[in-house]
């Protein structure tokens, strides 16, 4: 909100800079975002009359003036301003004048008449930022020779607060003096409002029909106004102060009483309402036409302001288009209402809507506020417009209203919360000092809230409005008494930042998506995953949990792909959710993605594209980092995901722990995706863990070596050949490596060769050839018979 620092120094005063009041301000919670001068810098400006207006002999858009500026003697200027005429009062910039962007005034000829200053139009002056098409038009009774900067208080500062949602009573001008009076002890001194006496007996009659979102509705029928007349320049001026731009004065009127007070009001013109005013919820199928030119479908749940020919407004967000005031309208229903937060929450937002109205009811509206906002409104109105004002009428549930209420403050959780005794007296003004009524009791304040602060409610409210108006800065600093001991750091465990920097190092770039996914994605990839769906999604295509990290990391594929970027190397930590809410499983994965090219693009770079064995090397150099790779397993299977024929689980420990392989082709056709892509998703749980490094006194005898190539038929799996031959090697078997498969030329259709390096040795011998011969024979006799090996010759 953005209010003039002159306005709220009409309320109450401090005595302190612009500057200071804004950090007070900001101290007490309500954070001050700007302070910025409300106009540029001027000087040499005085309030002049025209007393003559001549055409230019030379030009057809200029005109010959003589202006009065209090100097004793008429000047001759030469304007070309549309709107300048003989009578006017302006802003006159004198010969030596230096306007904003140091723009000096000399004297001149123009088409061979002589010009002796300018008068000015509000862009010119700083006061407007888009360029005026006419002079700035001074009230009659300005006075003439007077400095304009000073006659118009342009010494003066727009502080713009940025409020939290909790604290809807500050935003006007009533509400924000009220904590500077609070802050600084002083007291406030509002307009005088008075009840307006009606001059004619007509009254509109109203009927509240939703009582539970509109407990209270007052209106007034004011006849024979004048929306022609012109607003005057005080109230433009406030208004453009706070971010308002003047449009008649009507509709200034009830902004300006909005910024004063925080009451919105609504005025309609009175020749387009039908028999009554009804506050009702909407029915399915009505439709409105809004003030911008909007035309909504309006749902059941919508409170709305009718007549009994259909709806009039949005209540408390936005009126219609037809039965706005107009120039044409003399008559006026003002309207002043206090609708509840929640029968307004919303409702801007699901039309797409935002409004200053809207703004304040959904944090709340003072219910007390709505006679004096409409009596204000109204004596302002008369002042401006003239016109007839008719008797209040007013539609009142009690029974819906907010009850006042009472909240108890212990001074023993006061002292408690804020590590300060703070004496009684002190802590009961401060009560007294926000408005409420409060009665002390043995250690402890009973306070009776205010009607305008919805946001205080239970104890820690109280607690909070004593520390700030204390002074958050005169509290003291304690650190917390803890026994804090250091986490233990478990040696066998692998850190994620490890694994996350070892696919950086292996080429990978660590992508961020969405916890949630569209539900056409997930079903194509997951059909049988059960996973929340989202009550109040971002957008229609996130809005169910994630089951797995691969649609996510399939999304940010397509998103690269479409950008050509061909070369694709992903991975992501994060929780999947598995189950309804009733039985959710969060569970911590690592999954990557790679599509393209093996290597970088380069003149020497491999350019085959990237294979099931280069994604499964990549998964297992995380394996290798928890120092146990025997315990890891890679066996067939089918995941709707995957690709039949290149997919595996990966098992931990003989558990399933993830899935490894190609994206399914039909995914990828249903996806568009033109390019192959792998991918690997596992738990982090099963990467974390690992084995401790231990020491292993080196042998100091040679180490032995035999070399076996097995013909197996094509479609047996090589680590069950590397099982069996694990469990006859023997205890001193130190490695066994896979260096060669071979299908071709010598080799029996249907079979494939599988070459083993088996290398032994003994801590403490050298092992001689029949035991190694031995060793051999076991192996070679356990393949045959249980996987149907040969040995090749």
């Amino acid at each position: 909100m953005k209010f003039s620092e002159q306005w709220l120094r009409d309320w109450v005063s401090p005595q302190l800079g612009a500057q200071a009041l804004a950090d007070q301000i900001t101290m007490a919670g309500l954070e001050v975002d700007a302070v910025e001068p409300v106009a540029a810098a001027f000087q040499g400006v005085v309030v002049a009359e025209v007393l003559e207006k001549c055409q230019h002999p030379d030009a057809d858009k200029l005109s010959v003036c003589r202006v009065e500026d209090g100097s004793g003697e008429p000047v001759q200027v030469v304007c070309g301003a549309p709107n300048v005429a003989a009578g006017q009062k302006v802003a006159f910039a004198r010969v030596g004048a230096v306007l904003p962007g140091d723009f000096k005034i000399k004297k001149a000829k123009l088409r061979g008449q002589e010009s002796r200053g300018m008068i000015c139009s509000a862009s010119e002056l700083g006061l407007e930022e888009e360029t005026s098409h006419g002079i700035l038009e001074l009230p009659a009774a300005a006075p003439v020779g007077e400095d304009f900067r000073a006659w118009m208080g342009l010494d003066d500062h727009t502080i713009e607060v940025d409020l939290t949602p909790n604290r809807g009573d500050c935003l006007s001008l009533k509400g924000l003096a009220r904590e500077v009076g609070v802050l600084n002890r002083l007291g406030v001194e509002g307009p005088e409002i008075a009840p307006v006496a009606a001059t004619h007996e007509e009254a509109f009659p109203v009927r509240v029909e939703a009582p539970a979102q509109c407990p209270r509705y007052i209106g007034r029928l004011i006849k024979d106004v004048d929306v022609t007349a012109a607003t005057p320049l005080w109230m433009v001026e406030r208004l453009r102060r706070s971010g308002v731009r003047a449009i008649d004065p009507v509709v200034d009127v009830t902004n300006y009483v909005m910024l004063e007070l925080g009451q919105p009001l609504h005025a309609f013109d009175r020749a387009n309402l039908h028999e009554a005013v009804v506050v009702r919820l909407a029915r399915d199928g009505e439709r409105l036409v809004l003030l911008d030119g909007q035309e909504i479908a309006l749902r059941g749940d919508t409170l709305v302001i009718a007549d009994e020919r259909g709806p009039l407004a949005i209540a408390g967000v936005m009126g219609g288009e037809h039965s706005g005031v107009s120039p044409q309208t003399r008559d006026i229903f003002l309207e002043s209402a206090f609708f509840t937060q929640l029968a307004v929450a919303g409702q801007a937002r699901t039309y797409g809507l935002h409004t200053d109205a809207s703004h304040r009811f959904e944090r709340g509206v003072d219910p007390q506020l709505t006679r004096e906002a409409v009596e204000r409104a109204t004596a302002l109105l008369l002042s401006i417009t003239g016109g007839e004002p008719g008797p209040l009428v007013e539609a009142a549930s009690e029974a819906h209203l907010p009850e006042p209420r009472r909240v108890t403050l212990r001074a023993a959780r006061l002292e408690q919360a804020l590590s300060k005794a703070l004496p009684a007296e002190e802590v009961t003004d401060i009560l007294q000092r926000l408005g409420m009524r409060v009665s002390a009791e043995a250690e402890a304040w009973q306070a009776q809230v205010p009607s305008w602060r919805f946001d205080i409610a239970i104890e820690e409210d109280l607690i909070e409005e004593v520390a700030r108006i204390h002074g958050y800065n005169r509290l003291p600093v304690r650190r917390p008494a803890a026994r804090l001991a250091l986490r233990p750091d478990h040696e066998a465990r692998t850190p994620l930042s490890r694994l996350r920097r070892q696919l950086v190092a292996r080429g990978y770039q660590e992508a961020v998506t969405y916890s949630f996914v569209a539900p056409e994605l997930q079903q194509a990839l997951l059909p049988d995953a059960v996973s929340p769906r989202l009550a109040n999604p971002i957008s229609s295509d996130l809005s169910v949990m994630r089951a797995s990290l691969f649609p996510g990391l399939v999304r940010a594929l397509e998103h690269n792909l479409n950008r050509q970027q061909n070369r694709v190397r992903l991975f992501e930590t994060g929780l999947i959710f598995r189950g309804d809410l009733d039985d959710l499983q969060q569970i911590p994965m690592l999954g990557g993605l790679v599509c393209g090219s093996r290597e970088p693009e380069g003149w020497s770079g491999d350019k085959r594209p990237v294979d099931f064995f280069d994604l499964k090397g990549d998964l297992e150099s995380l394996i290798a980092m928890g120092g146990e790779p025997e315990a890891w397993r890679f066996e067939p299977g089918e995941h709707p995901a995957l690709h039949p024929g290149q997919s595996a689980r990966v098992l931990y420990r003989s558990e399933q722990v993830g899935w490894i392989g190609a994206l399914h082709p039909g995914v990828r056709a249903s996806l568009g995706l033109k390019a192959e892509a792998l991918l690997f998703e596992v738990r982090q749980d099963a990467l974390l863990r690992g084995r401790l490094p231990a020491f292993t006194p080196l042998s100091r005898y040679p180490e032995v070596r035999r070399d076996l190539a097995f013909l197996v038929d094509e479609q047996q799996p090589v680590q069950a050949l590397l099982d069996c031959v694990h469990a006859q090697a023997g205890q001193w078997l130190e490695a066994l490596r896979l260096f060669d498969v071979y299908q071709g030329k010598g080799v029996p259709e249907g079979h494939k060769s599988v070459a083993l390096g088996l290398t032994w040795q003994h801590p403490s011998r050298t092992l001689n050839d029949e035991e190694i011969n031995q060793l051999v024979d076991a192996i070679v006799a356990e393949s045959r018979q249980h996987l149907g090996a040969e040995l090749r010759g």
